[in-house]
């Protein structure tokens, strides 16, 4: 843990808040959104800022829209509750305005990662796709749908279970390390709960498809299991900052 002087934390505390701000619904383009929410990252593992010392109580909630495109499901859906859950975030799907789209509401740096992680598992999940569909050239027409919606849905179950376990073994670990860490955290929760209810937004489950667990699916699941979801955690050398 970094030892650092007062005026050096606030001067921290300050870059936190000012890259959280950097958000694509703010002005700035996906590549700046994407870099700001991984400074921010590699600046609280840096100085092993706890919640408290960011100004649990005081800290704001914000939103962050993910825009989607379609009205139809997509197998990444699978993935949101996990996301939202690791990061600490409530999620709902809004539609109004004729735009589909995901809200991520909770901390700015938490949901800097909530979107930082949608990112990372959609361009993993196009990609590994691509790659499913070229080692079976056999597969066309409709076997090649049912077979890539499949595969997706695996993958996406697969992440969904990674993230699940990496959360709980985080809210443990972080009970057992520090004297206070619990409290905390249910403070934090708090917050956003109380936050969250002033929106007057009313949550609804969307409900789950019963899905095809064929060899396609299980292709899917060992893709997602090998999906690098380098966090924005840590700086790069060695391969540090994985989620697992």
């Amino acid at each position: 843990m970094a030892t650092i002087q007062d005026p050096e934390i606030d001067r921290v505390k300050a870059r936190i808040r000012a890259l959280a701000e950097r958000t694509v619904s703010n002005g700035c383009t996906e590549a700046e959104a994407m870099a700001a929410a991984e400074m921010v990252g590699r600046l609280l593992e840096r100085y092993a800022l706890s919640m408290q010392e960011i100004d649990l109580r005081q800290a704001r909630c914000t939103q962050v829209e993910v825009p989607l495109s379609g009205r139809q499901r997509r197998p990444i859906d699978g993935c949101v509750p996990a996301i939202a859950r690791f990061c600490d975030c409530k999620v709902w799907l809004a539609r109004d305005g004729g735009t589909a789209r995901y809200v991520f509401f909770g901390f700015e740096t938490d949901t800097a990662l909530a979107a930082w992680l949608y990112e990372v598992i959609g361009r993993a999940m196009a990609a590994e796709l691509v790659a499913f569909r070229a080692a079976h050239p056999a597969l066309r027409g409709t076997p090649l749908r049912r077979g890539s919606i499949s595969f997706q849905q695996g993958m996406a179950m697969r992440l969904a279970e990674r993230l699940e376990a990496l959360h709980a073994a985080r809210e443990a670990e972080v009970g057992e390390q520090r004297q206070q860490g619990g409290a905390l955290m249910l403070v934090k929760h708090r917050v956003v709960d109380d936050a969250f209810r002033e929106t007057g937004t009313r949550l609804v489950s969307g409900g789950r498809r019963p899905l095809r667990q064929d060899a396609a699916f299980r292709h899917g699941e060992a893709a997602g299991s090998r999906v690098n979801l380098n966090r924005p955690l840590r700086d790069g050398g060695g391969g540090g900052g994985l989620l697992g």
